[in-house]
């Protein structure tokens, strides 16, 4: 009759780890987060580490251009010092058949450009998010720099939400 108490246990403990590790597997989100702008007003963001096919790290960040916008600013950061993005330089989006370019706003933004070292870049994704109506998974391109850089769904979805709540 001793042995009972250790069994029950181990099928509590058995049923908390399966509650722990399997009841959320299919649901899978992006890191978004609040931040200040430089108006020190809280704005929603999309931020993510990817890595591309040929194994390289990159940031990317997706934020309002401002409160009052419904256009999406998408901000790629590569590790600072191994690249130099030349600017301006359009990024080639494509998600089956359709193929968006983007146009690089790096020198535009009303901040500081030198705020932005040499590896990160900005882009406007009005023209994007006016099409996607899905989550399809994405293919980034930078002639130069990035060959192929693969968007998953979740993180689409993601960047859809945040432009409906700046709508």
């Amino acid at each position: 009759m001793g042995g009972f108490p250790n069994l029950f246990r181990l099928i509590i403990c058995c049923f908390f780890i399966f509650c722990c590790f399997f009841t959320k597997v299919n649901q899978t989100y992006a890191d978004s987060t609040f931040t200040f702008n430089d108006e020190n007003k809280e704005i929603k963001r999309s931020l993510e580490s990817l890595r591309d096919l040929d194994y390289q790290t990159w940031q990317i960040v997706v934020f309002p251009s401002s409160k009052k916008s419904k256009n999406l600013i998408l901000r790629i950061v590569g590790y600072p010092g191994s690249l130099r993005i030349d600017h301006p330089t359009n990024l080639l989006v494509n998600s089956g058949r359709k193929t968006w370019n983007l146009k690089d706003i790096t020198k535009n933004i009303k901040t500081k450009p030198e705020t932005l070292n040499d590896s990160a870049a900005e882009f406007d994704m009005s023209s994007l998010m006016a099409e996607l109506d899905k989550n399809r998974p994405l293919r980034l391109g930078l002639p130069g720099v990035i060959n192929d850089l693969p968007i998953p769904p979740y993180l689409v979805s993601e960047w859809r939400s945040l432009a409906q709540e700046n709508d």
